[in-house]
């Protein structure tokens, strides 16, 4: 497995991402991170379903923030058939903690801390510090990777519009 430079940078500096990374077009790797209460969450839970996979830093970043509670507003009008998975390195009971005080209730949070098996089988894990790289990735019901999106620079926030319209797109 190759690790990659130059497809983000933090704070303008260059990182490395473990992995090869992943191609529109092709399956989504399983996954198994841990929810808000320890429990499991998988790819196969979210069969059927449109899932909008969203890896950050740490919700307790300023960025991550307002990125969390943009696509926590826009849930509410994307209907029954999409979910919002925020997936970091932050401890289960950080992002539990995070999404009481913020008020975030339309999107749920995926634990890598336990094996890092996401960052690294889903490219986006960086080496120099262990934090996920700031990206959005849409996966279709039916497990396929139909959108994908490495923010440039981790301290940016994404394409909003984008990855909505790649969403709604797919209906």
């Amino acid at each position: 497995m190759a690790d990659r430079t130059g497809v983000t940078t933090l704070k303008g500096g260059a990182v490395t991402l473990a992995g090869e990374g992943l191609t529109v077009g092709e399956k989504a790797p399983d996954f198994s991170l841990r929810d808000q209460g320890l429990g499991e969450v998988k790819l196969s839970d979210f069969a059927g379903k449109t899932l909008v996979l969203l890896t950050v830093p740490s919700v307790d970043t300023a960025v991550c923030d307002v990125e969390i509670r943009r696509f926590n507003e826009e849930a509410a009008g994307l209907g029954d058939n999409v979910n919002i998975l925020v997936v970091s390195m932050d401890m289960p009971f950080a992002a539990k903690r995070w999404c009481g005080a913020a008020g975030v209730e339309n999107v749920g949070t995926g634990s890598d801390y336990f094996d890092h098996s996401f960052g690294v089988n889903y490219g986006v894990r960086i080496l120099e510090t262990g934090f996920l790289a700031r990206s959005v990735l849409v996966v279709d019901g039916e497990g396929v990777l139909r959108y994908q999106e490495i923010v440039g620079e981790v301290a940016e926030e994404p394409n909003y519009e984008a990855a909505l319209a790649a969403v709604k797109e797919l209906g």
